[in-house]
């Protein structure tokens, strides 16, 4: 298959994010005096952007707008302080990088974390590779799994749609990747299991990342 572009997820997919959002949750809901969850837990919480983490963390009881407003409050804040205490990114993420520049592809993010701190992390933690465009979610702008955020990166890259390969780790990604009109292509060592991938749409599942150049090659 010939592509010219790629769109990666972020969380899930990149990195592994999910002790550092797992423990910021857990302490806002324990400053709050409600439960905490099992680490575990979160790969479910997460993909839908931070208002919907919150909301599913907290108990089914206890959804009030205040209470997820204030909750949101102290998590970002959280949040934004020690997100990268345990976050890295995935085994052979590196080389899978270096090999689709080689490869001529136009790297992207698209994520529905909020949008400076998206660019934050991967500024950090991916400072090695140029990425054509990295998004997060955005105010006023809809949030995956509509395709929105997937067709501007493809009209800011002068690119078409169907140029891009899209990979993600949740039904979200695949989604939105058939929303968008990309190929969507599942990451089976993120979050979410290969049958909600299946499920939502994806061409190809990958259990390893060097396996992409499969598709490429």
């Amino acid at each position: 298959m010939h592509f010219q572009g790629i769109v990666f997820d972020l969380d899930g997919t990149l990195l592994d994010t999910l002790e550092d959002i797992g423990d910021a949750v857990n302490r806002t809901l324990a400053g709050q005096g409600f439960p905490v969850h099992e680490t575990d837990a979160y790969r479910f919480f997460i993909g839908d952007g931070f208002l919907k983490l919150m909301t599913r963390a907290l108990p089914e009881h206890e959804r009030a707008s205040e209470t997820i407003d204030r909750c949101m409050e102290i998590f970002r804040s959280d949040y934004g302080q020690h997100w990268d205490r345990k976050t890295k990114p995935y085994p052979r993420i590196a080389d899978m990088l270096d090999g689709l520049i080689d490869h001529g592809l136009k790297l992207a993010v698209l994520s529905n974390k909020a949008h400076d701190l998206t660019r934050t992390v991967v500024a950090k933690l991916l400072p090695h590779w140029k990425f054509h465009a990295v998004l997060g979610q955005r105010s006023g702008i809809p949030p995956k799994p509509d395709p929105y955020g997937a067709l501007e990166i493809a009209r800011n890259l002068d690119l078409a749609p169907s140029d891009f390969l899209y990979l993600g780790d949740s039904a979200v990604d695949m989604k939105t990747a058939v929303a968008a009109g990309m190929f969507p292509v599942g990451a089976c060592w993120g979050f979410r299991p290969a049958e909600e991938l299946k499920e939502s749409g994806s061409k190809v599942l990958i259990d390893k990342p060097m396996e992409i150049f499969d598709l490429l090659d």
